[in-house]
């Protein structure tokens, strides 16, 4: 088994009166590709905000590399969260910032490089994802799927020995999205990074998950390899493997339909 290098333990968040996450259990294994699978709103977002230190939690514990964030000094937190990359869902780019700025930021903030190395090392990363030649660029003349690559190159400005990327192929073409979903895998097998990645396309997990940690309302249902997940006997992962529509979405088309004559 390997190295245990992420642990979340007994993880609540609420909001207000409502329960987000109820007693989260997860350990995520040194370089391995842990898909957080699940449908909108079951928290999976809300437990990778939690996990890179965006929020605290109503309670619980998050430990990276044996340190507990949630309850450790801002330069402790820092340190630990220097180890870690974040690729956003809407990409997260500075659009006042060249392509270039974007990546060097965090080499600039957190390092004491020269200039002519930070540029060095920008165009490397860049280089990684496919986008050489485009560090003068704005992040409005790229396409959408140029933008997920230039927010993957900012996360990995840094080195990190975790990525966590947050619905990375959402609203790019199949086409597009399988293109990024491969240069996750490569990423993974070339500098041996732990890769947590939040999402709901079942064609995007076939691809790069080792395990998939199932959530359901606010828990970890499952975990396991996804041949493992597949041959579980519950109706919630049946159901979303087999892409079955839930009796609360039967009812609320029907609705719909009533109110457009479709159903009498």
């Amino acid at each position: 088994m390997a190295e245990i290098i992420v642990q979340v333990r007994d993880l609540v968040v609420q909001y207000g009166n409502r329960t987000v996450l109820n007693g989260v259990d997860l350990d995520i294994h040194k370089g391995e590709s842990l898909v957080i699978l699940g449908k909108s709103g079951c928290g999976k977002s809300t437990l990778l905000r939690h996990i890179i230190g965006l929020m605290k939690p109503t309670s619980g514990e998050i430990l990276i590399k044996g340190v507990d964030i949630t309850g450790a000094d801002d330069d402790e937190k820092t340190e630990v969260l220097k180890k870690i990359g974040m690729l956003f869902q809407s990409a997260a780019l500075f659009n006042s910032m060249t392509v270039g700025d974007n990546v060097a930021l965090a080499l600039r903030e957190h390092t004491a490089l020269e200039e002519s190395t930070i540029r060095i090392m920008t165009n490397m990363k860049l280089g990684m994802v496919g986008l050489s030649g485009f560090e003068q660029f704005r992040p409005a003349q790229l396409s959408g799927g140029m933008k997920k690559r230039a927010g993957l190159a900012r996360a990995l400005t840094m080195d990190p020995e975790i990525l966590f990327c947050d619905e990375p192929s959402a609203g790019l073409d199949p086409v597009v999205a399988a293109g990024l979903d491969q240069l996750i895998v490569q990423l993974k097998k070339a500098y041996k990074m732990t890769i947590v990645t939040v999402t709901h396309e079942m064609a995007s997990v076939e691809i790069i998950a080792d395990r998939i940690a199932m959530m359901h309302d606010g828990k970890i249902l499952a975990i396991g390899t996804p041949d493992e997940l597949k041959e579980m006997d519950n109706p919630v992962i049946r159901q979303f493997f087999n892409r079955e529509p839930d009796d609360e979405e039967i009812d609320r088309e029907r609705y719909v339909l009533s109110l457009t004559g479709g159903v009498n």
